[in-house]
């Protein structure tokens, strides 16, 4: 599983995940910062990252329209990077549980509050 870290989101959670197992980089290491959030919808989609994002709204919405997706991790509240790191260690022990990522959002609210579904809605 690869993850792709946005920029609204501090550079470490690029070594949570790493140290998780998992491949991950961050959008400014890629050269992408400033990205439109459809252009970096078509990288996630090509290269089958796993967006991480606080960006609810805007990603949601194009997840949404996708028919297939390798998955949305949101980071619901805007906190600092030390939260940050707690709720994304919690997004991926979620994670860690599934069989798979593909057209699932996963939502840190809270390090108790982790919500897991389908977008786009199945049947």
């Amino acid at each position: 599983m690869r993850f792709l870290v946005d920029e609204c989101l501090h550079k470490e959670l690029v070594k949570i995940a790493q140290a998780a197992g998992y491949e991950a980089h961050h959008v400014v290491e890629l050269g992408r910062a400033g990205a439109k959030d459809y252009q970096l919808r078509d990288l996630i989609v090509k290269e089958e990252f796993v967006f991480v994002t606080n960006n609810a709204r805007d990603f949601k919405w194009l997840v949404e329209k996708s028919a297939l997706h390798p998955g949305l991790v949101i980071i619901v509240p805007n906190v600092r990077p030390a939260v940050q790191d707690e709720l994304f260690g919690c997004a991926l022990e979620a994670i860690a549980k599934l069989p798979d990522t593909i057209n699932k959002v996963i939502e840190a609210w809270s390090t108790q509050d982790v919500r897991v579904y389908d977008l786009p809605q199945l049947g």
